[in-house]
């Protein structure tokens, strides 16, 4: 019996070797971080500023790659096809979740098909109109939108975004009628509706912030439940429409199968690059709050906003697609 114990012990330790070399060799070159959005966008920013503190926790470089469309589902069925071997990860961001509840099918498991390593950042919404525009308020947009349905149009980053549905959620808690005008994500949001090609925007900070505190827009509601300390002159939007909130995040994932030893040490290079007093700083500035979790705690908290976002969907009626 011993011996058999010995030899049964023997091929588990052969069989998890090199899984623990590989760990232990991790990173061994570059990472690449996917996103799904464009240039200058939310997601596009804090990729940046995660990729260079990453770079200087892990001792390799970690180059942004931006492949946008479909509201980031691009990026996350690349990023499920790639070698799981921690050389490749995503920022994932609440519309990992929107997409999960309205899509009915997608060419990846949200949940299954990732090994979560953490959380990065929650934040809110904004929703604005340029300077010039007669809209001075939420109850403003609510009136013009109830005198003529539908005339009214609003950005997203995208067709399931979580811009959208936050969108369309005011809209169906204004019980109004808006035009939903989706884009690829990016700054072309504000460029057009600063030009008056679009009414208003429901993006973030990241995007709004810098053109709010210019004057070269209005931010006439933060779809957080207070205010917000990067824009604290910004009213929440549950002023008017009573319990109107949507949180959203940002969090870190890679291929499933990647080693856990490989997610534990990517979740302390998070953790750590989330303590440094300069990624404080350069989040706070984009208007998100740095928030980290366990590789559990964020796998959890995914499967829980799926689930949110699924009765957000139901009880707007949005027809799932």
């Amino acid at each position: 019996m011993p011996t058999r114990r010995l030899a049964v012990a023997a091929i588990l330790s052969s069989a998890l070797a090199p899984r623990t070399a590989a760990a232990q060799a991790w990173p061994s070159r570059p990472l690449m971080l996917v996103h799904g959005f464009g240039a200058g966008g939310n997601a596009d920013s804090i990729s940046r500023v995660m990729a260079n503190a990453l770079t200087g926790e892990l001792g390799e470089q970690v180059v942004v790659e931006a492949k946008p469309g479909a509201g980031g589902n691009l990026a996350s069925e690349q990023v499920t096809r790639a070698q799981p071997d921690g050389h490749t990860i995503i920022l994932l961001t609440g519309g990992h979740a929107v997409s999960a509840a309205l899509y009915k099918t997608l060419r990846f498991k949200p949940v299954d098909d990732f090994a979560f390593a953490s959380l990065v950042a929650t934040f809110p919404f904004l929703i604005a109109t340029r300077a010039e525009s007669p809209l001075k308020s939420i109850a403003d947009v609510v009136a013009a939108a109830r005198q003529e349905p539908g005339k009214l149009t609003f950005s997203s980053v995208g067709f399931g975004s979580t811009q959208h549905l936050t969108g369309e959620l005011f809209a169906g808690t204004a019980g109004v009628k808006l035009t939903h005008v989706p884009y690829r994500g990016g700054m072309q949001p504000l460029s057009d509706l600063i030009s008056g090609r679009i009414d208003l925007v429901v993006d973030t900070i990241t995007v709004t912030g810098a053109a709010i505190r210019a004057g070269t827009i209005r931010g006439l509601g933060v779809t957080s439940p207070q205010a917000w300390p990067a824009l604290p002159e910004v009213p929440p939007v549950a002023g008017t429409l009573p319990g109107f909130q949507v949180p959203s995040w940002i969090g870190i994932a890679a291929p499933a199968a990647t080693p856990p030893a490989v997610i534990a040490k990517l979740n302390a290079a998070i953790g750590a690059a989330l303590q440094s007093d300069k990624v404080k700083e350069q989040l706070g500035f984009l208007g998100v709050k740095p928030e980290g979790s366990t590789p559990d705690g964020m796998k959890a908290f995914v499967a829980a906003e799926i689930a949110r976002w699924q009765g957000v969907v139901e009880k707007a009626g949005l027809e799932r697609i």
